[in-house]
């Protein structure tokens, strides 16, 4: 009989060693693929692990007018229980007290004049980075809900929830602030949520921006009014309108808590809860003042943060980019004014900062008074740039109530006749080059020490200390003649609409 060929050899001891030699490579293989597959999972379990990162931003909001940071007539059950599971910064500031430039910095962890964004409704420079750069990279979806507010798109690439800006209650048929936060679609895009890839969600409120609600569960007689504002019957008319927006606010917040909670997401995901600046309130939104500076900071993070605690870490909002960096995984960049909050969440310091710094410009062809800002944890030093300038704002300058302004006139009626309510008005209107306040012995910023004699030591350290940041930002605005946006947009910059959605 012919004998077939055998590529292992014709022999049967050649033959059964080859099997032996199969076995093993088959054995070899099956290993690698194996170890191949372990590496892989645990790559994905790895990925899956990192936390996933929610950012809550209300839109205009007084730190001092919600339930955590001790106000008495709002109702804020939803803050008030997640305050409970959080960490409470107490000296928080936005970059600026005006929307974009503030968001811009919250975004990009850069100042104002460093991103370019510094005048409201402008865009920041061209190749800026933002949140998405630096967390894309690092495997994070980076998604936001709500408002808008910033541009250009390039730098501000963010997926979008579809279908969660949608017209106020009863103002379907106006255009310009009538939008509301829809937090159904939030829901949805949640519920979709694998937990194979890491997200950071933003949640951009359009609440308590004006316009307030017009009806209001709040009784005028019961609602406080702030010290440095004048007491009529019409404060108090839109106070409650405020805060029933404030609690319409917190009712999100709680809707995107319940939401995290249904689907399983709870437990990795870092919380933070925030707003863009102050209210729409005289020496507040517009101002460097602490009512329109300074912001709520309430991060919950299971397992990493301890609930119910308080820090009085001196913070700026640019602080939170490096920080989400750090936690995706990543290492903060170096070349931001923001510096990682990490180590303050972690319980190994209680201190941040020395100094935190904000700037204003102006908002399009309104409120320009050019001012800038420098706060320790005690003391706080503004320098006015147009000192000849009468301060004004939407507040004294709109002409109906949707824009925020239904009580000013009640105001201007009582100044006759009452020398404190004058004396109000004298200040909100008249800014002086410079002010000092010592905000221990004086929260409402209404002592000036910029011209006593006792502080003249400090005065001259903070003048320096600013006047160094400053050119470090790149800051040469000497007064609101020769802000860029009132002739042409910053340079390099794309000007955006005042309110953008594109969802």
């Amino acid at each position: 009989m012919k004998k077939r060929w055998n590529p292992l050899g014709t022999g049967k001891a050649e033959v059964e060693k080859y099997k032996v030699y199969g076995v093993f490579l088959l054995m070899a293989l099956a290993i690698g693929i194996t170890a191949w597959s372990n590496k892989l999972y645990r790559s994905q379990a790895v990925q899956a692990a990192k936390p996933n990162i929610v950012l809550f931003i209300g839109d205009d909001l007084g730190v001092t007018d919600t339930g955590p940071y001790g106000n008495k007539v709002v109702k804020t059950p939803n803050l008030d229980r997640f305050a409970n599971e959080s960490l409470l910064f107490t000296r928080t500031f936005a970059g600026s007290p005006t929307c974009g430039p503030s968001r811009s910095t919250l975004f990009t962890g850069l100042m104002p004049f460093r991103h370019g964004a510094h005048g409201n409704h402008s865009g920041v420079k061209d190749g800026t980075r933002s949140l998405i750069h630096y967390l894309k990279p690092l495997g994070y979806r980076v998604v936001i809900a709500g408002k808008y507010h910033i541009g250009p798109e390039e730098v501000f690439d963010f997926e979008r929830v579809s279908g969660t800006n949608v017209p106020e209650p009863g103002h379907e048929q106006k255009p310009g602030l009538n939008y509301d936060l829809n937090m159904a679609p939030v829901d949805k895009w949640l519920a979709r949520q694998q937990h194979d890839q890491p997200f950071l969600l933003i949640v951009a409120d359009h609440s308590p921006h004006v316009i307030w609600p017009e009806t209001s569960t709040y009784a005028p007689a019961e609602v406080d009014i702030p010290a440095i504002h004048i007491d009529t019957e019409d404060t108090r008319k839109s106070r409650v309108r405020y805060y029933e927006d404030i609690t319409k606010m917190d009712g999100n917040v709680g809707k995107l808590l319940h939401s995290l909670e249904q689907h399983g997401l709870s437990g990795n995901t870092m919380v933070v809860f925030t707003a863009d600046q102050g209210p729409q309130w005289p020496f507040a939104k517009w101002s460097l003042y602490d009512y329109g500076i300074r912001t709520p900071l309430l991060i919950r993070w299971p397992g990493q943060v301890k609930a119910g605690t308080r820090t009085n870490a001196l913070v700026s909002q640019a602080d939170l980019l490096p920080t989400f960096v750090e936690i995706a995984g990543g290492k903060a960049p170096g070349n931001i004014d923001g510096q990682s909050l990490l180590p303050v969440l972690q319980g190994k310091q209680d201190e941040h900062r020395k100094v935190v710094f904000a700037s204003h410009t102006g908002d399009r062809h309104m409120n320009r008074s050019p001012s800038r800002m420098l706060r320790t944890s005690r003391y706080k030093y503004i320098l006015n740039l147009a000192p000849e300038n009468v301060y004004h704002t939407h507040m004294d300058k709109a002409k109906d109530h949707d824009g925020g302004r239904e009580y000013w006139d009640s105001w201007v009626e009582k100044a006759k006749t009452d020398k404190q309510a004058a004396a109000i008005l004298e200040r909100y209107h008249h800014h002086p080059a410079e002010e000092l306040y010592d905000l221990e012995a004086d929260p409402h910023e209404t002592q000036n020490l910029a011209a006593n004699p006792k502080y003249a030591g400090m005065l001259k350290d903070f003048r320096k200390q600013l006047a160094d940041w400053r050119q470090k930002q790149g800051d040469a605005e000497t007064g609101p003649e020769e802000i860029p946006e009132a002739k042409a947009p910053v340079k390099g910059a794309k000007p955006v609409a005042p309110y953008v959605f594109l969802d």
